[in-house]
């Protein structure tokens, strides 16, 4: 079970319904004006790996504590089309404050976490890890990486403080030294907080031997072929860790797999994950015969 992350989902919360019930829910509020006991079914509409639902239930807990919440499916658990994930029972003007908010989370989530696993199952058989990257909502980085892991992927850094990445704007700016990749890898390397990796991102095999003179513990393929991939992977020969991006499609990243590197980064997963298709079904809860 991934452990969701629990201060990020109240901040996100607190936020979202604030911006969608910045006073009060008009609508509901003139149609009925006293408490209206309902019954409501959160129901998948595809096939999906379930991310969000632990959101979806504060956020409904938010809105209203006295409402009752029945968990069908568990993060990082699978769906099909029609299940039920989510019920909830109580007051429906509660509900309906709640509902769009909810399945916000749940729809943007679960897709992440979909999408990750279309690519893990899509690599399955090689011994690559799936990872994501930094392109994240601001301000949601911490759910959608939740996303991935519930899906079957591996987090990338967190945020610039969590280990050293040179990329190519790193580079332009030492663009009148020598061996800029050399050189950069070595002056990270030593300055460096204590058992910090240096990655450096090349776009060529000339690239991966200044990588390797200067010594990085990660040398990412920057929009490279599976063959010159393969290639990359023979020269540097376990001296690094492999990483390959840019590029990286459900179409292509099997031949990606087989080129032999240890991790394939995929921005997509956060920042182009379609919404997975879920809908609240409510209906009014029948009062008992006396």
């Amino acid at each position: 079970m991934v452990r969701p992350p629990v201060a990020d989902i109240r901040r996100a919360i607190r936020l979202a319904l604030r911006e969608d019930i910045p006073a009060n829910d008009v609508t509901t509020g003139a149609l009925f004006p006293s408490p209206t006991p309902a019954v409501a079914r959160i129901v998948a509409q595809q096939s999906l790996v379930v991310a969000g639902l632990a959101a979806a239930v504060r956020t409904f807990q938010a809105v209203d504590a006295s409402l009752v919440l029945s968990v069908h499916r568990q993060d990082g658990e699978r769906a099909q089309d029609g299940d039920c994930l989510l019920q909830i029972e109580g007051d429906g003007r509660s509900i309906l404050k709640a509902e769009r908010v909810a399945l916000n989370f749940l729809q943007h989530l679960s897709g992440i976490a979909t999408l990750t696993r279309r690519f893990c199952d899509a690599v399955r058989g090689y011994p690559v890890m799936i990872l994501d990257t930094r392109k994240t909502l601001p301000g949601l980085r911490a759910l959608q990486k939740w996303a991935v892991v519930l899906g079957g992927g591996t987090n990338h850094r967190q945020s610039l403080s969590d280990g050293i990445l040179i990329k190519d704007n790193h580079l332009a700016l030492m663009n009148r030294t020598s061996a800029p990749v050399q050189t950069a890898c070595r002056r990270a390397k030593a300055n460096a907080p204590h058992m910090v990796n240096v990655i450096v991102e090349v776009e060529s095999l000339a690239d991966v031997r200044h990588a390797l003179a200067g010594r990085a513990d990660i040398i990412l393929l920057d929009n490279m072929t599976p063959a010159t991939v393969r290639q990359a992977v023979r020269l540097i020969k376990g001296r690094a860790v492999v990483e390959v991006s840019g590029g990286i499609t459900l179409k292509n990243v099997r031949a990606m797999a087989a080129a032999g590197p240890n991790r394939i980064s995929v921005g997509a997963l956060t920042h182009s994950a379609p919404a997975a298709t879920l809908s609240l079904v409510l209906e009014p809860r029948r009062r008992p015969r006396t």
